[in-house]
């Protein structure tokens, strides 16, 4: 009647490694997760959890007693009669019949609990995914910049899935398991005699502390294998990102061997993972079988000696497998609920991640009247210990474009950082209409002003969608008229799917004036009062550039325009002209007077030229 035990497997995908110190941490982890399960707001999740528990039960009342109908029906095919008589009076057919349908109905609520239950698990599930995805764009332009996007996609999709994982099997399989075996105790030491219970009791906590301390030390394993695989996945995405980069250096061969060497360290992982894993199945196997051998025999006496039947012999037998089964479980079930609290540790370490620009307390809206923006001795350093911006003062008044021009690193695109609060001033002001940028909430800052970047990265989605994100629930005529302000209504029309035409990922579908021309229309419907032009001209040919600048002057018509600069010929028509240097404003006036002045932009405009020539 005994069948072998049922190994622990490693069935989980490879996961993530542990910056947090779990088992301090791992009750943290788990009241904060408990709000999911029974949330205050949500009745309804606490009436399935409630009708889950209450089958659960009932599946375990009915999973105990199933051994009784099993012994009483081989007692009465033995013809003994320790059985009840009211259980013997069913014949050993119908009791047999009797034992099945109460295995079916004992499975048959699990599958039941689990129907009930799946709602609240999924529910958590989104409701984490939501809020990690949501405070990832709450972070800095300082975070983002330095992340690593395959690692971080890989901590937020297994600590989504560590929360539904955790949230079931705490409620499912440690809880449950401890009932159980506590009900098989009980009746094995009133059924027969304390000397079970003893042996019982002795093979549960041998295979329990065995268990764990292997798990423990199987989790930092798994943690260097979780290391690697991470890695590897990391130099995968970035390889495939830098797909023409890879192409112009001739380096498919490099990024092969390169990607090879990772995975190398992760097959090196791996192997001692599953090593650690048939030392665990053994171990537990053996701890098992003993357990079932010592309590057979017993029973074995015991029948010999004619103090117990047949039936009782099959009826330890059945609860020792009983017991087996959940056992084996609980090996798999704690390094998974071990493995998940490092997962969501970091995934909630991430969702602790500090948003560095924040709004006010009750900050109120910006209220853009006219579009007026003033640096007033704005001061900024990327790292303390060096300063890109040392008391920059400025006025753009409304309506007025005005260029901001310099060698590279002089600060010009920190100012449209700073403008768009992507950054907070370390010392001075930004003021919009006189509201400080700090005071105001920064949905209505970013509503107000519309951006073209130096390279505009687009969706892997339609033109269509790309240049409707400039404004939620617009119209394909409003999508259209956009793209016509922008000059490339008339590109679209003649592609063969028009505006329903895929840009790939990133737009490199397109060319780099087209991909330009969609980032223009995408502002142009914002229709922003204020336009920041971040280079927007510098990376195209000189003959797309001149296109692209009737787009942008027809963009900037009625607003009040900021353009950085890096080809001079591109702003030479703007109304100011300001020279930042080292992070100082060293000259300031119009193309012709600076051009008179035989300045520092006079010199930068002959340069240019000469490059030209």
């Amino acid at each position: 009647m005994s069948r072998p035990t049922t190994p622990s497997t490693d069935d989980m995908p490879p996961n993530g490694a542990a910056k947090s110190d779990v088992p301090r941490n791992g009750m943290l982890i788990v009241r904060r997760v408990m709000p999911y399960l029974w949330p205050s707001d949500a009745p309804w999740v606490r009436r399935r959890v409630m009708w889950s528990l209450a089958i659960l039960l009932l599946s375990k009342l009915i999973a105990v007693g199933t051994p009784f109908l099993y012994k009483a029906a081989v007692d009465a095919l033995a013809g003994e009669g320790d059985s009840a008589a009211w259980l013997l009076s069913f014949g050993a057919v119908a009791l047999t019949v009797v034992y099945g349908l109460a295995r079916v109905m004992s499975n048959g609520f699990q599958q039941l609990r689990d129907a009930i239950f799946a709602r609240v698990g999924q529910r958590a599930l989104r409701q984490v995914a939501t809020e990690t995805f949501a405070h990832m764009h709450r972070l800095s332009m300082r975070y983002h910049i330095t992340r690593k996007t395959g690692g971080l996609s890989r901590i937020i999709e297994r600590g989504v899935k560590g929360v539904d994982f955790l949230l079931r099997f705490l409620l499912f399989s440690i809880g449950p398991l401890v009932l159980e075996l506590l009900m098989v105790a009980v009746v094995l030491w009133w059924v027969f005699d304390i000397w079970y219970l003893v042996v019982v009791v002795g093979v549960v906590w041998a295979y329990t502390a065995f268990t764990f301390r292997v798990t423990e030390w199987r989790v930092k394993l798994r943690k260097e294998m979780n290391d690697q695989d991470t890695d590897a996945n990391q130099k995968a995405i970035d390889s495939l990102l830098n797909f023409e980069t890879v192409k112009y250096f001739g380096a498919e061969a490099r990024e092969a061997s390169r990607y090879d060497t990772a995975m190398e360290k992760y097959e090196s992982a791996s192997l001692k993972t599953q090593y650690s894993l048939a030392f665990l199945n053994f171990g537990q196997t053996f701890l098992i079988t003993g357990g079932l051998v010592a309590v057979m025999v017993m029973a074995a006496i015991g029948v010999q000696n004619g103090t117990l039947t047949v039936g009782d012999f099959v009826m330890v037998n059945a609860y020792m497998i009983q017991i087996t089964m959940p056992l084996n479980f609980l090996g798999t079930v704690y390094r998974e609920i071990r493995q998940a609290l490092v997962d969501m540790g970091e995934m909630f370490d991430l969702l602790e991640q500090p948003s560095e620009v924040r709004d006010k307390s009750g900050a109120p809206a910006l209220a853009v009247t006219g579009g007026a923006v003033e640096l007033d001795d704005v001061r900024f350093a990327y790292n303390p210990d060096r300063d890109i911006l040392k008391g920059v003062s400025l006025r753009v008044e409304p309506g007025q474009k005005v260029a901001i021009v310099g060698p590279s690193g002089s600060g010009k695109s920190t100012i449209g950082r700073l403008l768009f609060r992507f950054y907070d001033v370390t010392g001075g002001a930004i003021r919009i209409d006189g509201q400080d940028l700090r005071d105001v909430t920064q949905d209505s800052l970013h509503a107000e002003i519309g951006v073209v970047p130096q390279d505009t990265v687009l969706f892997n989605d339609t033109v269509g969608y790309n240049i409707a994100y400039g404004k939620d629930g617009a119209t394909q005529e409003e999508i259209e008229a956009a793209a016509r302000s922008a000059q490339i209504h008339d590109f679209i029309a003649s592609l063969p799917e028009g505006y329903e035409t895929r840009v790939g990922e990133r737009g490199l579908k397109l060319s780099g004036g087209e991909k330009q021309r969609v980032g223009i229309a995408r502002t142009l419907l914002k229709n922003p009062p204020i336009l920041l032009l971040d280079e927007a001209t510098s990376a195209l040919d000189t003959e797309t550039e001149r296109g692209i600048q009737q787009a942008l002057a027809r963009a900037g018509e009625g607003r009040t325009v900021l353009t950085i600069a890096h080809r001079l010929s591109t702003i030479a028509d703007a109304d100011r002209i300001v020279v930042l240097e080292a992070g100082r404003i060293v000259e300031e006036g119009t193309h012709t007077d600076l051009l008179k002045r035989g300045g520092r932009y006079a010199g930068l405009w002959a340069r240019q030229e000469a490059e030209a020539a």
